[in-house]
């Protein structure tokens, strides 16, 4: 059983700790030599284990090399409860922290292939992986996404794509630094400008780009391999018969850890725009920005990828349109519920001005039943004595007479042979009490 290269005090037992902790320090990677027999184990210090089995026609007891890389890496790759708490939570803070900025532009997508970024980080393996710290949790940094969008925009700019959608390395906007001058296109406007020969010019874009906080499709990384089987060529090693490249090399396989596809991501685009006026007022100008970001979100998802090894497919995304139709309800919901409150704030804050009598006429109004006619609801009320003093009473009973008077139900003289059961009659007899 292969262990981690920590101190014994500390055990060998991670199962809740961080997928980051699981694939870094305490990566159970490092192979033991089991003895033959049940012997003496000792430690190899090397990436496989040696076993002992029984194998072959006479069943001799043999050393097998097996390789830890694989499974290690499977260890850690399921989210534990807490990492799913944590993950959500850090959702939870991206979507508040966006409902504060009023320039924010939010893409939902999914992964159609596996994805992967930090596989340049130094690790045992050879590859690492970016997870985000303290959390411990994969990430996609927003320098990586700047960076990608910042590809597709001149990919866009130079017309081979045919369709530019309004992306242009044209240098149009001039802006006055001290005494010089410099003229600035729409991507230096958007993502930047460091100016050429270590001139101090330089100017900050207008966007930033929030880290992206993958969740991942079945709460659990993946784990990918590549075979590379050129390295005879590529270390100039001629013992594999040959030190120019072929098809015929020694595979090598080396795991690496992935986001699986399916898995949802959601793109974050702040724009400050008074900085973008001062540089670019028609790019401000109806929100143009975002048509431009959008189009290029788009042209990256089905053409680039984000992360690493995009050359062979991986980060390949589509636009989450279930997503994005969820987000919007929620949004609706939201602002219904906001009106809602303010409205009643509103009400509240009117109703503390009305005198008494108003405010009673008002929650009568407010409690009767959804087929009750407003003027059986404040009948009832003057019955009960809701206003006690003659002369608000006489004027809830003047608005009551009105209201049947309005639907023809007020009737000084019954025309029926029984009174008693002509209901308009009644009600205007009962209204008359209170008129005086």
């Amino acid at each position: 059983m292969a262990i981690a290269a920590i101190p014994q005090y500390l055990g060998t037992k991670f199962d809740t700790a961080s997928p980051a902790l699981r694939f870094g320090m305490y990566l159970p990677l490092w192979g033991v030599d089991h003895g033959e027999n049940g012997g003496q184990r000792h430690l190899l210090w090397e990436t496989h284990d040696i076993n002992y089995r029984h194998s072959g026609r006479n069943q001799e007891l043999r050393a097998f090399r097996d390789e830890n890389k694989t499974a290690c890496l499977k260890a850690a790759c399921a989210l534990t409860p807490a990492d799913k708490l944590v993950l959500e939570s850090l959702v939870e803070r991206q979507t508040a922290l966006g409902k504060a900025a009023p320039n924010l532009l939010i893409l939902d997508a999914q992964s159609v292939a596996p994805f992967s970024t930090g596989l340049g980080n130094e690790h045992p393996l050879e590859n690492g992986f970016a997870f985000l710290n303290p959390y411990g949790l994969p990430y996609l940094p927003g320098s990586g996404v700047k960076g990608i969008l910042r590809q597709v925009a001149r990919e866009l700019s130079s017309g081979e794509w045919g369709d530019s959608a309004g992306w242009s390395e044209d240098k149009h906007y001039a802006l006055k630094i001290g005494k010089k001058e410099i003229w600035l296109s729409m991507l230096d406007v958007l993502f930047g400008y460091e100016s050429a020969n270590h001139e101090k010019e330089h100017v900050r874009g207008a966007l930033s780009f929030w880290d992206v906080i993958p969740r991942l499709a079945g709460d659990r990384l993946a784990v990918d391999i590549m075979t590379p089987h050129q390295s005879h060529y590529y270390q100039n090693n001629p013992a594999a018969g040959s030190n120019t490249p072929h098809e015929s090399g020694q595979p090598n396989p080396i795991s690496f850890l992935t986001v699986p596809p399916k898995s949802r991501f959601v793109f974050h685009v702040d724009c400050d725009q008074t900085h973008l006026r001062r540089l670019a007022p028609e790019l401000a100008e109806n929100d143009r920005w975002r048509g431009l970001m959008t189009a290029a979100f788009q042209h990256a998802f089905e053409w680039l990828g984000f992360g690493a090894k995009t050359a062979v497919g991986y980060g390949a995304m589509r636009a989450d349109m279930e997503a994005a139709e969820e987000r919007r309800r929620a949004q609706a919901a939201q602002e219904n519920a906001e009106k809602k409150r303010a409205q009643e704030a509103a009400e509240k804050a009117r109703l503390a001005t009305l005198p008494e009598w108003e405010k009673i006429r008002t929650q009568v109004l407010k409690e009767k039943t959804a087929d009750q006619k407003d003027e059986d609801a404040l009948l009832k009320a003057l019955e009960e004595k809701r206003w006690p003093d003659a002369d608000e009473a006489r004027r809830i009973a003047e608005e009551v007479a009105q209201k049947l008077k309005d639907s023809k139900q007020w009737r000084e003289k019954s025309e029926k042979k029984n009174p008693e059961k002509d209901k308009p009659f009644q009600k205007t007899q009962r209204v008359k009490r209170f008129l005086g």
